[in-house]
């Protein structure tokens, strides 16, 4: 069995973070979100991947490399533009040859991993498996409508008007038997090949399609209050590790780690949190649910519910709260006189201010 994992698309909702870096690598708890897709197809006994990569390709494979690090084989597969994930399974159709394949999207995080819906899926092999779950508002999702039997029997991507509030995770198991319905399909409104019109595809052909309801955690990782949550999810998880300095008149309660090489003065930090390696934080209050990455400095300011990403500082300001900063960013507090604002603000930008 192989795995496909989706890791092109432009991460329009994370911008301006994603106008320099691959949303796929924005980190969670200091570790890339694809990385822990990763390391779900390695443990669930996987160890082929393709991977399905676009403009941002080359940062990708920077980071991922070929896949030994996580004892996987990484072949790399080029998609010119997204055109939709069974655009990505069509042009991955060498790839996968006549092997039955998991389909990973990149940017989503499921906690518990995937090895029981693998193992499920060999033992009975379906034609396709696809894993849902109750969502609040079905409409930004792809939807599924089930029988009174538990069957699938429709599936609609991005309704207006939902049957269910069943969404599609972002993880497919498939038979080479999507291959026809794939070549199949024809764009939708979007310009896209659509999955889940190549799976109602193999539903009209009577196929056997098979459904996961899910009620753990998934979480698509495609804008900040998701990535926010997720981040959270995987604090809780944490534990207890100091392996850099904190001096005397310094505090850390709870399940925090200070990376090696880190170091904490006159500062008070509140687990669960994450302090990376050559991160410094003086004179400060790191609070709970909170990723500094390394090499930041957090200096006579107050942070809390966050994320900082690598090589940032933040220096004099007196609370940051449910905030995603990026790389090689300073923030610092706006002079007093005149009273006026002056930004230097990215494409896309959002920013609230007190008047």
């Amino acid at each position: 069995m192989k795995a496909l994992v989706l890791s092109g698309g432009a991460g329009t909702r994370l911008r301006p973070i994603t106008h320099t870096s691959a949303k796929q690598l924005v980190p969670v708890a200091n570790k890339p979100v694809l990385f822990y897709g990763l390391e779900s197809i390695a443990d669930a006994g996987i160890t082929d991947v393709g991977m399905i990569v676009g403009d941002t390709a080359e940062e990708i494979e920077n980071a991922v490399g070929d896949g030994s690090k996580f004892g996987l084989r990484i072949t790399y597969i080029p998609q010119e533009r997204p055109l939709g994930l069974a655009h990505a399974v069509l042009i991955a159709r060498d790839w996968l040859g006549d092997d039955d394949f998991v389909m990973y999207l990149g940017d989503n995080f499921i906690v518990g991993g995937i090895t029981g819906l693998v193992d499920e899926f060999r033992r009975h092999r379906p034609d396709a498996q696809i894993l849902l779950t109750h969502v609040a508002d079905p409409r930004s999702f792809g939807v599924a409508e089930l029988d009174a039997s538990g069957q699938v029997i429709g599936l609609e991507e991005k309704p207006e008007r939902p049957k269910s509030d069943l969404a599609l995770v972002g993880v497919y198991l498939f038979t080479p038997a999507v291959h026809d319905a794939v070549r199949a399909v024809k764009p939708s409104w979007r310009g896209e090949l659509e999955i889940t019109h190549a799976i109602q595809h193999l539903i009209d052909s009577r196929a056997d399609v098979r459904c996961t309801v899910i009620h753990g955690y998934w979480k698509d990782t495609g804008n900040v209050v998701d990535m926010l949550e997720v981040n959270r999810s995987v604090l809780e998880g944490i534990e207890r590790r100091i392996d850099g300095e904190v001096d005397e008149a310094s505090e850390t309660i709870g399940r925090v780690v200070v990376e090696e090489g880190a170091r904490i003065s006159n500062s008070r930090i509140v687990g669960p949190a994450v302090i990376g390696a050559g991160t410094v934080v003086a004179d400060s209050y790191v609070g709970p649910f909170t990723s500094v990455a390394e090499n930041c400095r957090i200096t006579d300011s107050e942070l809390e519910f966050s994320i900082v990403l690598r090589d940032s500082s933040i220096d004099g300001v007196r609370r940051i709260e449910s905030s995603l900063i990026g790389r090689h960013v300073e923030v610092t507090p706006a002079p007093s006189v005149p009273s006026a604002h002056r930004f230097v603000l990215g494409d896309h930008s959002k920013v609230q201010i007190h008047t």
